[in-house]
């Protein structure tokens, strides 16, 4: 009786290890899937943003005599359809305005001024940044001065 009782407790014990072993390895597997759909959602808003800088520049330099034109305002709301799908995606624009302190994990300095201060804070955006959830996947492009 007692060889029978402890093969009983060998192989529930092998039982164990391999549903804990199954368990981390689908955790595992779950991350992993998690990761490449980020990576994959990532990629695609990479090769987006230069479609999106130039619908945004487009509707900043709409001439005053067009405002009303109803294929300017289409595109207006192109970019408004656009931002919001995006903003369901996760993508936010980072902060890059005149005053705000410069971040180099968020901006990019193209250039520096040197007007005798010891705080560096942007001076111009030249190109928007953007983050997708917390990650940054193009910093902002900013002139700087201190």
């Amino acid at each position: 009786m007692k060889k029978n009782d402890s093969q009983i407790q060998e192989l529930t014990n092998d039982l164990q290890r391999v549903r804990a072993d199954f368990e981390n390895y689908r955790k595992r597997m779950e991350i992993e899937k998690l990761t490449y759909a980020d990576a994959a959602k990532a990629a695609t808003v990479l090769k987006l943003l230069p479609v999106i800088d130039n619908i945004d520049r487009a509707v900043a330099h709409i001439p005053a005599e067009l405002t009303n034109n109803k294929w300017a305002q289409g595109v207006v709301g192109l970019n408004k359809n656009l931002e919001k799908s995006l903003d369901e995606l996760g993508l936010t624009r980072i902060n890059a305005e005149v005053g705000v302190d410069f971040n180099p994990e968020l901006h990019e300095a193209i250039s520096m001024e040197d007007e005798g201060g010891d705080h560096e804070v942007i001076a111009e955006e030249l190109r928007p940044g953007y983050k997708l959830g917390e990650n940054v996947i193009r910093p902002s492009m900013v002139r700087v001065k201190k």
